[in-house]
């Protein structure tokens, strides 16, 4: 029996390495999450580097009537600027990020010891502005507080009456849990990979062998349907095991190599024992997409049809991990129970540096697996039937 499934493996191991252009574009298509993220990397990383250098452009109105603040900006790297004359306006429409207006009696509240009127107008709903938001009001919140223990010195009480709690923030983060939130679309792109590697071949040695009239003379040949799809299954993982370990070894140079760390400070790094560790996580999803990928395009009337259902295959089990990138969620027994969706979890975990549970990779791995037999015996009965040799409405 080994045999038999060993010269069905290299059969259509063979016809698919003659097929030398489609499996490089198989292999580069691993490549695209890989150069997804160096891409985010590279917008981050300049962007970074950008608001790290750059002095705060900051238009004022009202400035002449605060040259205390106005000094205290200076000071910061803040370049002050004429203010629009509608600041609202100029806001809203972009022309400016935020704009500090000096309210009317600043000069004379503040002489007399009581609050005086400030205004940051900002527009929330601009992500590319919140950061120059912040850093405005952080800076103007400093000046407040120095005002005010000045005060308190002025009239002989020590400043940290009025702070009467000592806050201490204690961050339990591990750099490998901080650079994890920078790699939460890794699960996506490795379970678009598990489905695509394999799915040219598949297609190829079902209903394109249908279509050529290759596959009648394969099953008059003295072998059971089980050995035939089993060798068939066994050659698809090949270039799935494939495509999954070239977009590791993409992933892995991205992160390792990109300066983005040093930046942001956030240390990234994949070591080989979690690239290990994600490889081996991601087998049971190999024989599970490939079992599934079989059926579908066994059952497929034409090349082109398996084609299209197959194309969108791999947007099913891979929108869990896109999820996951924005809301994580911690890891329980019953969602390994739930494939694909639990192994996406535990990979999650070793990203972020964190040893996953024994029981957790068993049970994904266990009833990844027992879904993925079950897909093959459905794929050994479909086989079995005279029908396989003809298409659905021919």
């Amino acid at each position: 029996m080994l045999e038999r499934i060993g010269i069905v493996l290299r059969k259509e191991l063979s016809d698919n390495f003659r097929d030398r252009r489609t499996l490089a574009n198989t292999l580069l298509s691993a490549l695209l999450g890989p150069l997804m993220l160096f891409l985010i990397f590279s917008v981050i990383g300049r962007t970074a580097g950008e608001r790290a250098e750059r002095p705060l452009e900051l238009p004022v109105a009202g400035a002449a009537a605060a040259p205390g603040l106005m000094a205290y900006l200076e000071q910061r790297n803040v370049i002050v600027l004429p203010a629009p004359d509608d600041p609202e306006a100029a806001v809203r429409a972009g022309d400016a990020d935020v704009v500090l207006v000096v309210g009317e009696g600043y000069a004379e509240r503040l002489a007399e010891g009581l609050p005086a009127p400030l205004s940051l107008v900002g527009d929330s709903s601009r992500q590319a502005a919140s950061a120059d938001v912040e850093r405005a009001r952080r800076l103007v919140e400093a000046y407040g507080g120095q005002l005010g223990a000045l005060r308190l010195q002025a009239r002989g009480v020590s400043p940290s009456v009025v702070v009467p709690l000592a806050v201490e923030d204690v961050d339990v983060a591990t750099p490998e849990s901080r650079a994890a939130q920078l790699l939460n679309v890794l699960p996506y792109f490795l379970v678009f990979a598990v489905f695509v590697g394999g799915m040219s071949l598949i297609v190829d040695m079902t209903a394109g062998e249908r279509e050529r009239g290759s596959l009648e003379p394969l099953l008059i040949n003295p072998l059971t349907s089980g050995e035939l799809v089993l060798g068939k299954l066994l050659a698809s993982l090949v270039p799935t095991a494939a495509s999954v370990a070239l977009a590791l070894a993409g992933f892995a140079a991205v992160v390792n190599l990109n300066p983005i760390g040093d930046q942001i400070g956030v240390r990234l790094s994949l070591g080989l024992p979690t690239l290990v560790g994600i490889f081996l996580i991601t087998v049971p999803m190999m024989v599970l997409a490939a079992a599934l990928q079989m059926i579908i395009a066994t059952a497929s009337r034409t090349v082109k049809e398996a084609q299209s259902y197959l194309a969108f295959l791999p947007l099913i089990p891979a929108l869990p991990g896109l999820f996951l990138a924005f809301v994580p969620l911690r890891p329980e027994l019953w969602m390994m129970l739930v494939p694909i969706f639990g192994q996406q979890l535990l990979i999650n975990q070793l990203m972020r540096g964190e040893a996953a549970d024994p029981l957790f990779v068993a049970a994904s791995s266990l009833v990844t697996l027992a879904v993925g037999a079950a897909l093959n015996l459905a794929a050994v009965r479909l086989f079995g039937r005279e029908g396989v040799l003809f298409a659905k409405g021919s």
